[in-house]
C-alpha cells in the first residue's frame, strides 16, 4: 500500500528495454540542459561576487524578492521524488493515498502562519538558532543530527530517482548520472550559495511545469490508454478497513507537521527581505506545491488506465521494482521521443532544484551552529565560509554514495522524517513560541522518550521488531497512529519536565548541573569593519523589522553560555 510521497527507488544499475545502447540524441540534450543550468548558477554567483559574507552565502543577503522567493520555495519541495512519487502513489493506491501534495501544502501554510514571521523578525540564520538559544549551544547542537540525516537522505533519494529515470529513457547507468547531477549542483552552490540556488530554481521550476504538462496530451491520446473515468479506472483509491484510517492519519500528520522543521524551508523564510514577505513565500509555495502535483498525478492516472501489453514495454509494471518508475515509463512508451527528452529535463530539473537546496541547508547548519557555536566561537566569516564549502562537498559525496549503493534509500529517508516529526517539531515549536516554559532538562528527556517510543514501535528498515504492539496491530503493521502519539508525548514531556525541574531547583532540591538556570553571562562586544556592534555567544547579528541592528538574542534573559 503506497502511503507516502516519494518513490522507493532500487538504485542498482538498470537499463531500458530498448536494448539499443546509449541514446546519443537524448544524452546530448541532457548535456545541453545541464550546461544551461550550470551557466545560470555561475552567472548568479558572478553578479554577487562583491558580497561573500556568511549571511550572503547562506541567506542571499536577506535580499530574495517575492517572485524569485516564491519560485525557489516551490521548487525546493517539488523535487524528483515529489513528482515521481505522486505519480507512483496514484498508480499504486490512488489519489486518497497520495498525501504529499496536500500534506506539504498545508505544512507550508502552517509554517507561514505560525513560524515565518517570528523566525524572520528574530533574524535567525538557521532553524537551529532558536533551539540553541533556548536549550544551550551544546544540547541544541544535538538536535542537528536528525535534521542532518533527513537532509542527506532526502538528497540521496532524489538523486537515486534521477538515476533510475535516466536509465529508463537514455539507457545509461545510474552512477554517472547521479555523480554528474550532484557535481553540477555543488559547483554553482559553492560559488553562489543561496543566490545561485534560488536563480537556478526559477529556471528549473519552469522546466518542470512545461515538461510535465507537455507529456500529458500525447500520453492520454495513446491508443493503449483507456478511459480515465473513475468508474472505469480506479485512480481515486479507497481505504479498505476502518482501522486503516489510523495509518492514513499518522502519515498525514507526519507530512503536515513534520514538514515544518526543515532547514530548506526556513532558509527561504530567513532570506526574505521582510517578515511579511516571508509569510507570502510560505502561502504562495503552498499553492505552488498543489499546482505542480497536478500533472504528476495525471500521469499516474494515465499509467493506471494504460493496457501496457499494447505498448513496447515488456516487463510487469505492477512489480515492486517497476511501478516506482511509472512517470519515466509513461514518458518513454506513451509519448514521442522528443517529448520524452523534454520530460527528462523536467525530472532532472526537479532533482537539482531539491538536491542543491538540501546540501546547502545541511552545510549551513553545520557551519553556523556546530562549527561556530560549539567549536570556534570567534571564527571569522572567511573561516565559516570555507567550512561551509567543505561541508557542501562532504554532504553531496555522502548523498551520492548512498544513492549509488543503497537499495532502500526512501525508507531510510522516511525514518529520518519520522524522527524529525517526533523529536524536532515539538522542540522547535516550544523554543519559538514558549521559550520561557522549557529548559534543557525537559528537552533532553523529551528527546530520548520520543526516540524510544518511535523505535519501540518497530522499524522494518533497521530490522527492529515492534516491542510495543499498539491497538489494531496486524501482520507486522502498526495501524494505530503511533508516530503521532510519540510526537504528542514529546510535546507534553518537554514543558512538563521543564516545569518540574524548575520548581525543584527553586526549592533547593535539584542541583543545576547543566547550568540551565544560571545567570545571564555578559556577551563579548566587538565592532565589525563597518563599526556595527557584534556580540559573542550565539551571535548572528540581528536586525529588527525596521532594519536596525540589534542584539542577536530574541530572548535576552536566557543564558547564552549554558550547556
Amino acid at each position: 500500500m503506497a502511503t507516502t510521497e516519494d518513490p522507493t527507488f532500487n538504485v542498482t544499475e538498470t537499463s531500458s528495454d530498448t536494448g539499443g545502447g546509449i541514446n546519443v540524441a537524448g544524452l546530448a540534450g541532457i548535456i545541453v540542459f545541464y550546461l544551461a543550468i550550470l551557466g545560470v548558477g555561475l552567472y548568479a554567483a558572478w553578479r554577487r561576487r562583491g558580497s561573500q559574507g556568511t549571511e550572503e552565502v547562506m541567506l542571499a543577503g536577506r535580499d530574495i524578492g517575492v517572485f524569485v522567493g516564491i519560485l525557489t520555495m516551490t521548487a525546493t519541495w517539488v523535487g524528483g521524488g515529489y513528482i515521481n512519487g505522486s505519480a507512483e502513489a496514484i498508480f499504486t493506491s490512488g489519489l486518497i493515498w497520495c498525501q504529499a501534495p496536500f500534506g506539504y501544502a498545508i505544512s507550508l501554510s502552517l509554517g507561514g502562519l505560525f513560524f515565518a514571521r517570528k523566525m524572520r523578525d528574530a533574524c535567525y540564520v538557521t532553524m537551529l538558532d532558536p533551539l540553541q538559544e533556548c536549550f544551550g549551544r551544546f544540547w541544541g547542537a544535538m538536535l542537528f543530527f536528525p535534521a542532518l540525516a533527513g537532509e542527506t537522505l532526502w538528497s540521496a533519494s532524489i538523486l537515486g530517482a534521477l538515476g533510475s529515470t535516466l536509465a529508463v529513457i537514455l539507457d545509461i547507468g545510474n552512477t554517472v548520472s547521479i555523480i554528474v547531477s550532484a557535481a553540477i549542483a555543488v559547483v554553482y552552490t559553492l560559488f553562489g550559495g543561496l543566490y545561485s540556488v534560488a536563480y537556478t530554481d526559477v529556471i528549473q521550476l519552469f522546466c518542470i511545469f512545461i515538461g510535465l504538462w507537455l507529456a500529458i496530451p500525447f500520453a492520454v491520446s495513446h491508443e493503449a490508454v483507456t478511459s480515465l473515468s473513475p468508474s472505469v479506472t480506479d485512480w481515486v483509491g479507497s481505504i479498505d478497513k476502518p482501522w486503516h484510517w489510523g495509518e492514513w492519519a499518522d502519515y498525514a500528520a507526519l507530512l503536515v507537521f513534520g514538514g515544518i522543521p526543515w532547514q530548506v524551508y526556513f532558509q527561504r523564510v530567513l532570506s526574505a527581505r521582510t517578515s511579511r514577505q516571508a509569510q507570502i513565500l510560505s502561502f504562495a509555495g503552498s499553492f505552488g506545491c498543489i499546482l505542480m502535483a497536478i500533472p504528476a498525478c495525471a500521469i499516474g492516472a494515465i499509467a493506471k488506465a494504460t493496457n501496457w501489453n499494447e505498448t513496447a514495454y515488456t516487463k510487469d509494471i505492477t512489480a515492486a521494482d517497476q511501478k516506482k518508475l511509472v512517470l519515466p515509463l509513461v514518458m518513454q512508451y506513451l509519448t514521442p521521443q522528443w517529448v520524452a527528452f523534454i520530460g527528462l529535463g523536467a525530472v532532472s530539473a526537479a532533482v537539482m532544484s531539491s538536491a542543491d537546496s538540501s546540501v546547502l541547508s545541511a552545510s549551513s547548519m553545520f557551519a553556523n551552529n556546530i562549527y561556530k557555536n560549539v567549536f570556534r566561537r570567534r571564527a571569522s566569516d572567511r573561516e565559516i565560509m570555507w567550512v561551509m564549502r567543505v561541508a557542501v562537498v562532504v554532504v553531496a559525496c555522502v548523498a551520492c554514495a548512498i544513492a549509488i549503493k543503497g537499495n532502500s534509500i526512501y525508507e531510510l529517508f522516511y525514518l529520518c522524517s519520522d524522527l524529525v516529526y517526533v523529536m524536532l517539531f515539538p522542540q522547535l515549536t516550544m523554543a519559538v513560541h514558549f521559550p520561557y516554559a522549557v529548559n534543557t532538562y525537559g528537552s533532553i528527556l523529551a528527546y530520548v522518550l520520543g526516540f524510544l517510543l518511535r523505535i519501540l514501535g518497530g522499524e522494518p528498515v533497521l530490522g527492529i521488531p515492534p516491542v510495543i504492539k499498539y491497538p489494531y496491530f496486524s501482520d507486522g503493521v502498526q495501524y494505530f497512529p503511533f508516530r503521532t502519539l510519540a510526537m504528542l508525548v514529546t510535546l507534553v514531556t518537554l514543558p512538563l519536565v521543564s516545569w518540574i525541574v524548575r520548581r525543584l531547583h527553586e526549592s533547593g532540591k535539584f542541583p543545576d548541573f547543566l547550568k540551565a538556570f544560571g545567570e545571564e553571562s555578559s556577551p563579548v562586544v566587538t565592532l565589525d569593519k563597518n563599526g556595527v556592534k557584534q556580540t559573542d555567544g550565539l551571535d548572528n547579528p540581528a536586525m529588527d523589522v525596521s532594519g536596525e541592528r540589534g542584539t542577536a538574542s530574541k530572548y535576552p534573559t536566557l543564558e547564552m553560555e549554558r550547556f
